[in-house]
């Protein structure tokens, strides 16, 4: 049985229950989406750690990986969207910057690479936490506030470092713990890659 492989697909289901919930049960299902977010969030730690020691990390389990957090993660904004409207317009114009920098990144690696990006950068890893704390913030006590203002600046940031390692990797590659580690490969300087890797 292939556990990492069952948690990602965990994660991707979480995705539509997560809408459904805030779309046809709204604020009363808030706790509920919560948790649902901690859940996923924990699928994503533990598939990494069970690939590593059952020695199957593959550079597929990896994009897998990668694209069902951005689409579980997306499925998170568009339920805050739906049960607090005014949350996210007021604070529209970071948002759909941060929008147009993921785009910026998978774009680029297309033209770049024929391949979407999948970093899982350590800056990324940063971001998710702070996300995780915002959307908490935001869904469980309707409020922005410092939280939400943290998770658009360590998006902003680590959105910048995926760009980069993505224009100066010389071939396409998965996981790269930052920029300056992008910089080693292409100066084929070797470092040990494994602390740096996580779920």
């Amino acid at each position: 049985m292939n556990i990492p492989v069952l948690l990602i697909f965990f994660r991707l289901l979480l995705a539509p229950i997560i809408l459904a919930l805030a779309y046809f049960i709204g604020e009363d299902a808030k706790l509920i989406i919560v948790i649902a977010m901690y859940l996923g969030l924990i699928s994503d730690i533990l598939d990494g750690i069970i690939a590593r020691k059952q020695n199957i990390s593959s550079a597929k389990l990896r994009r897998m990986d990668s694209q069902t957090d951005m689409i579980f993660w997306l499925s998170i904004g568009f339920a805050t969207w739906i049960l607090y409207p005014k949350l996210i317009s007021d604070n529209a114009v970071v948002i759909w910057t941060i929008l147009a920098m993921e785009l910026a990144c998978y774009v680029i690696s297309l033209i770049k690479f024929k391949k979407e990006t999948c970093t899982h950068a350590f800056l990324s890893k940063l971001w998710g936490i702070t996300l995780l704390i915002a959307f908490t913030s935001l869904i469980g006590f309707n409020h922005a506030g410092i939280p939400f203002a943290l998770a658009i600046i360590m998006g902003l940031v680590s959105h910048i470092d995926r760009i980069l390692i993505t224009l100066i990797l010389p071939k396409w590659t998965h996981d790269i713990p930052s920029a300056y580690h992008a910089y080693l490969i292409r100066k084929g300087i070797a470092f040990k890659r494994n602390r740096y890797l996580n779920g």
